[in-house]
């Protein structure tokens, strides 16, 4: 797949506030993820992998996070020449309304994708998790002779109020699609992965920017004008693990999901069949891959940790320090945490660089994951949202 064949455009930009505080002072794509990760070294690594050079990253809210994370691209081989590579592409700070919406995001760019020229412009989400060959999806899309193919996958219908529901015939096209709707009638569920024609992209593209009715966004505006004016869509159905990590319930859920060994579709990379590239993995020379220990059933990193408590169901970042006798269950440590003696947590997720200080207790449960700041110092006897207690920034 040359560059001229396809490129891709990685949305990148959203606040995330549904996971504060972790994204306080970070861009969503950029929150550790599995104990080696960023959540954006998903999409990049497929993209990697499938044979795409050519990726713009769209970057907003604390782009900086980003743009440091991902750099020139190395641990991906997206670098190189000007007509390969990773490109960041940040709103322009002489725009004050930045980007408007997912569709906005990519018209401001037109003249990014039109340097390329491409037949096709693959369009990717920066928060979900999954490995996809992404030369499946477009063979699909080419031998349909599709203007759009939207990357499905069935969903429980407990759930499917979350995501732009779809309607297909028995050949797979799309005969309707509604985002997020109050009473799903479908469980076939978009992925928020288009790939469409350039050329029909880019016509829709400019006259939607003209509609000042418009919220400029791919699943509430772009995709329904398309069916209403009859363009070819088809679903494009995909049976691996997949989940939007948008939320602080389904991120804690994500990293649970790595610690079930039986789980099928199951999440963790094979690294032998499709790798996992990373910044954090590429500038720790000596760290080897995550593995979840028998005892624990945890999964930890084997660089630079010092975890001397009990630590069990939890997975544990490169850097973290659990001293004597605390206790971490059901949990996320994120990078170079640091927890003292007689801690207790349970249900919980420690953003990057925090301080547990000794005798602390975080006590969350299932749905109500309790979540600190990073680099936050917590010290008490207890903690709970109502809890008064001495957090300081560092």
């Amino acid at each position: 797949m040359s560059k001229k064949d396809c490129i891709a455009m990685l949305l990148a930009g959203g606040e995330g506030r549904r996971l504060s505080p972790l994204t306080n002072n970070l861009a969503k794509p950029a929150v550790p993820f599995g104990g080696e990760y960023r959540i954006i070294d998903f999409p990049l690594s497929n993209c990697a992998n499938s044979g795409i050079h050519t990726v713009g990253v769209l970057t907003q809210y604390a782009s900086e996070s980003l743009h440091t994370h991902i750099g020139g691209g190395e641990p991906w081989g997206l670098y190189g020449s000007d007509a390969d590579g990773v490109s960041l592409l940040a709103a322009s700070p002489e725009d004050p309304c930045g980007y408007l919406g997912t569709a906005d995001a990519i018209y401001k760019n037109l003249s990014f994708i039109d340097e390329h020229n491409p037949e096709d412009v693959l369009i990717l989400s920066g928060d979900h998790i999954y490995s996809m060959d992404y030369r499946k999806l477009r063979d699909v899309h080419t031998t349909s002779g599709a203007d759009a193919t939207v990357s499905v996958m069935e969903v429980p219908l407990a759930e499917a109020h979350r995501f732009g529901i779809v309607g297909v015939d028995e050949s797979m096209r799309i005969v309707n699609f509604v985002e997020k709707p109050t009473k799903p009638q479908s469980t076939l569920a978009s992925m928020g992965i288009y790939i469409f024609k350039w050329s029909y992209l880019r016509k829709m593209l400019i006259e939607d920017s003209e509609n000042p009715k418009s919220s400029h966004d791919f699943g509430k505006d772009i995709i329904p004008r398309m069916l209403r004016l009859d363009g070819k869509l088809y679903a494009y159905p995909f049976e691996g693990y997949w989940r939007d990590v948008g939320t602080v319930d389904s991120l804690w859920e994500a990293h649970m999901d790595l610690l079930e060994q039986d789980m099928e579709p199951h999440l963790e990379p094979d690294p032998h069949a499709w790798q996992t590239y990373s910044r954090d993995q590429y500038m720790g020379s000596g760290r080897s891959p995550i593995s979840r220990t028998d005892e624990h059933d945890s999964s930890l990193s084997h660089w630079n940790n010092a975890v001397l408590g009990d630590v069990q169901r939890t997975v544990v970042f490169y850097g973290v320090q659990v001293a004597e006798g605390s206790v971490v269950v059901n949990s996320v440590l994120m990078p170079n945490v640091k927890i003292g003696r007689d801690v207790h947590i349970a249900y919980a997720i420690i953003g990057e660089g925090a301080i547990i200080k000794d005798g602390t207790r975080i006590e969350g449960s299932i749905g109500k994951i309790e979540v600190i700041a990073p680099h936050a110092v917590i010290e008490g006897s207890a903690f709970a949202p109502s809890t008064a207690l001495n957090i300081q920034q560092t």
